[in-house]
């Protein structure tokens, strides 16, 4: 009972033709303002619709969603535009993924644009709107990425003969090292050489000074024997010398201290 009273009161509200006069009045006046381009007057109408008078068409959410584009308000385009993505009706919801993707562009986001424009042109293939934006935009990205790679792989050539250019300074300046010191060793060899040259020259020049000293001694120091052959003195005749010598020096010395034993007179001066 109670349900069949809501049921009719329900129809009564729907068929209610003064309500309905309304509604297509304020439709017909928000149409009238959009066109026109007074886009605010257009938004208060449609929002007087779903607030107001309960519409709930997908296609007044729609021109609101459009209204709020046309000033600008983005926040409030991409609300409504992202609750009609769910609609059931085709053309709505390809309508509604094509302008996420118009502002997703503007935004900058190019990869997410081109997914709604893909999305629009599933939910309507008829959309030529959606697929040219795709198209246009792919071409786009298709030329950044393009680019991009270019300008990637110029960098990376770059990088490359930047490193080799290091690579190839590091060896000469290696190779120039190295030269340096095998100069310096080879002036050094060539030092040590000179050194050991003259060392082994003035060892010859020593070892000749003392042969010939050796030798001069040798000649100096004769046996006694051919020193008084040259003398024409007999060996018995030396002894005797040699006695008599020492005879003369001891007595030299026995004098000496005698002398010195002897007591000094006072009377005679020191010298």
């Amino acid at each position: 009972m109670k349900t069949s009273w809501l049921l009719i009161v329900l129809a009564a509200f729907i068929t209610d033709p003064a309500k309905i006069g309304k509604i297509n009045q304020v439709k017909s006046e928000a149409k009238k303002a959009y066109q026109s381009g007074d886009y605010e007057t257009a938004v208060k109408h449609y929002q007087y619709l779903t607030d107001s008078l309960n519409v709930t068409e997908d296609e007044v959410i729609l021109n609101l969603a459009h209204s709020y584009y046309q000033l600008s308000d983005t926040a409030q385009a991409l609300n409504h535009y992202q609750s009609l993505t769910q609609s059931t009706k085709p053309p709505i919801r390809s309508t509604a993924q094509q302008q996420l993707g118009v502002i997703k562009n503007k935004q900058g986001k190019a990869e997410e644009a081109l997914q709604h424009f893909k999305e629009a042109i599933k939910a309507d293939p008829s959309n030529d709107d959606a697929r040219y934006n795709y198209e246009l935009l792919k071409r786009k990205l298709d030329e950044q990425k393009k680019q991009e790679q270019q300008k990637q792989d110029q960098n990376q050539q770059q990088q490359q003969q930047d490193q080799q250019k290091k690579d190839q300074q590091k060896k000469d300046e290696q190779k120039k090292e190295q030269d340096k010191k095998d100069q310096e060793k080879k002036e050094q060899d060539q030092k040590n050489d000179q050194n050991k040259q003259e060392q082994q020259k003035q060892e010859q020049q020593q070892q000749q000074q003392n042969e010939q000293q050796e030798e001069q001694e040798k000649k100096e120091n004769k046996p006694s024997s051919q020193k008084l052959e040259q003398m024409k003195i007999s060996e018995e005749k030396a002894k005797m010398i040699l006695e008599a010598m020492k005879n003369q020096e001891i007595q030299y010395l026995q004098q000496n201290k005698r002398k010195a034993t002897q007591p000094k007179d006072k009377n005679k001066p020191d010298w």
